[in-house]
């Protein structure tokens, strides 16, 4: 994760290995230089009761190794698998190329990046799951 940089909003949290930073009043940019710094915005977090659909559930997966709740190893299988599932039903070029960027960073323990492709899956997922009801 080397470069990653984080612009924080005044009171926005992040969970940067474990421990939540709070910023203060002002808007502050940080470059996290550590190549194996697990990163999670909690304004970002999906929160258990809100893991209802396949894309939700790698997301979950992989902010579940960013906060350090499982180990890299105990995931890292699952969450590969979810990503080719998704694969299977998100055919368009968008969705590919934001899982093929998914999957390249997973390999390379990026997990922040990762989580961040995947994200933008979200709203196409929501609107497919609302067109079939």
């Amino acid at each position: 994760m080397s470069g990653l940089v984080l612009k924080l909003a005044p009171k926005e949290r992040v969970l940067i290995n474990g421990a939540v930073i709070e910023n203060g009043e002002r808007r502050v940019r940080l470059s996290i230089k550590s190549p194996n710094a697990f990163i999670l915005r909690l304004k970002d977090a999906i929160h258990p009761n809100e893991v209802t659909t396949p894309v939700r559930r790698v997301c979950y997966a992989l902010q579940l190794v960013l906060s350090g709740d499982v180990k890299e190893d105990d995931m890292k299988m699952q969450i590969l698998r979810g990503i080719e599932q998704l694969s299977q039903v998100l055919r368009d070029d968008d969705s590919r190329s934001a899982l093929e960027t998914a999957t390249k960073q997973m390999l390379e323990r990026n997990f922040y990046q990762a989580l961040k492709s995947l994200r933008t899956l979200l709203p196409r997922e929501e609107r497919l799951l609302a067109a079939r009801r």
